[in-house]
């Protein structure tokens, strides 16, 4: 087993969460129906897993640090979303 590199593990936890936060905004803008965010946030998704999954398929160590990252990026991003009680949920039709 190599050596971690304290860098790589932060980076590839910081491209995980930042995937997992782009993956919620993704899914919010498809429930939403709307197509150029849908597609954007799709796009940026792949481009940070992609870096993910390049880093820690080097060292399977770093695939805890990745599921380190997707926890806090989903964690954060439902927090930025969250909506007042009562409100209509993320995506729903104006009235």
């Amino acid at each position: 087993m190599a050596a971690i590199a304290p860098l790589t593990a932060g980076a590839v936890m910081l491209a995980t969460a930042a995937t997992d936060a782009v993956y919620v905004m993704f899914t919010s803008a498809v429930v939403a129906r709307k197509r150029v965010p849908a597609a954007t946030w799709s796009n940026v998704w792949y481009l940070l897993s992609s870096y993910a999954v390049i880093s820690y398929t080097e060292n399977w160590v770093y695939v805890g640090f990745a599921a380190i990252g997707s926890w806090i990026g989903a964690f954060a991003s439902i927090t930025f979303l969250h909506r007042p009680p009562g409100g209509p949920p993320v995506g729903a039709a104006p009235e």
